[in-house]
């Protein structure tokens, strides 16, 4: 008997999910008619009074356009303006544009031009001197290479002893480009300056 009821309990369960289905594929189906007769009464008796206030003073607008538009539109023939119009000669300025004619001379000028290198106050101008580098604190006093090995030099800054070869940084600011057997060439990296050279210094 339990077998039967739950058997009844699950065929009227599974009728009323059917019915709720067809109810809810009816309701997106139906067109919304009902909806909109229902709404448009408010929609209009909201608009209505807004269109009332503002008509009038469309309205004025739209009758003062029309008579100003009215009044230029006005058909009426004036003689006295067509006969101050007759009056009026054309006075080009004498060139025919249909004929070729020659350019405009350009005149010559009096004297020879020049640039004008004077200052404000009359005085030449004069380019400001640029002030040279620090001199490098560095001195080169000898060679600390092997035959056969890449050139390598002795450099000193102060109490400082430092051994570079060409494409070496010193000090972590001075690059030694160049080394010769009586000079060597460095460059101040951080202060971006020219090369400098420093002679071979004895003892």
């Amino acid at each position: 008997m339990k077998l039967g009821t739950e058997n009844r309990k699950e065929a009227i369960a599974a009728i009323v999910l059917g019915v709720v289905l067809l109810l809810v594929v009816a309701y997106q189906f139906i067109p919304s008619s009902s909806t909109n007769a229902s709404t448009s009464p408010t929609t209009t008796a909201l608009t209505e009074p807004l269109s009332r206030t503002v008509r009038p003073g469309r309205r004025g607008q739209t009758s003062a356009k029309k008579q100003k538009a009215a009044q230029d539109l006005d058909p009426t023939l004036h003689l006295q303006q067509l006969d101050a119009t007759e009056q009026i000669k054309y006075e080009g300025s004498g060139r025919n544009i249909f004929v070729a004619q020659a350019d405009v001379p350009i005149p010559t000028p009096l004297a020879p031009g020049r640039t004008d290198t004077t200052a404000a106050g009359g005085n030449t101008y004069t380019t400001p001197a640029v002030a040279p580098p620090p001199p490098i604190p560095l001195k080169f006093f000898g060679f600390a290479s092997h035959p056969g090995e890449p050139k390598k030099i002795f450099l000193s800054k102060g109490d400082d002893v430092f051994i570079a070869g060409e494409g070496e940084v010193v000090d972590r600011r001075y690059k030694v480009l160049r080394i010769s057997a009586n000079s060597v060439e460095i460059q101040d990296v951080v202060a971006s300056g020219p090369p400098q050279t420093i002679p071979l210094t004895q003892g």
